[in-house]
């Protein structure tokens, strides 16, 4: 058995600086086939650095405070204070808070704890087609996240 409380463990915000609180409670549980992680959103922050995908997990995001907008292939989705949304593997998604009041809430995925960075796909703007296209993510060498255009192979690295 392992037991944490939500504020003794380590705040580690996305490297593209998306939200300014997240805590990987799976981490600190030491869950395998578990990904659990809490947040709070101040206004304009997101759950993750842009609108993706997981290709190899599922993803459900409940509302603890406040208002999230998710925006979705089916335009936006609003989820409340006791709310609950779900992605299936391959949905793409993105997760704010729009509002000004703080969202708190937890972003729940399987069937793993730490999933494929190669499995995921963002949506972002290339310079070369000039135009929002899907794009692979990698891990950099130097730190940060490559991201490549699966239209032209255009590649471009985030620190």
């Amino acid at each position: 058995m392992e037991k944490v409380e939500i504020d003794e463990v380590d705040n580690e915000p996305n490297p593209m600086a998306a939200q300014s609180v997240r805590r990987p409670i799976s981490d600190a549980l030491g869950t395998t086939d578990f990904a659990m992680n809490y947040f709070e959103l101040e206004s304009g922050e997101s759950f993750s650095g842009g609108y993706h995908a997981h290709h190899d997990q599922e993803e459900v995001f409940y509302v603890l405070e406040g208002t999230a907008t998710f925006e979705t292939e089916n335009g936006p989705v609003s989820v409340d204070a006791g709310e609950l949304v779900r992605f299936a593997p391959g949905e793409f998604q993105q997760g704010t808070n729009e509002g000004e009041e703080p969202v708190v809430g937890w972003a729940f995925g399987a069937p793993d704890s730490s999933h494929n960075v190669e499995d995921i796909e963002s949506v972002v703007y290339c310079q070369a087609c000039e135009s929002e296209t899907k794009h692979g993510l990698e891990i950099a060498d130097e730190g940060g996240f490559r991201l490549s255009c699966t239209d032209c192979g255009n590649s471009f690295t985030i620190a």
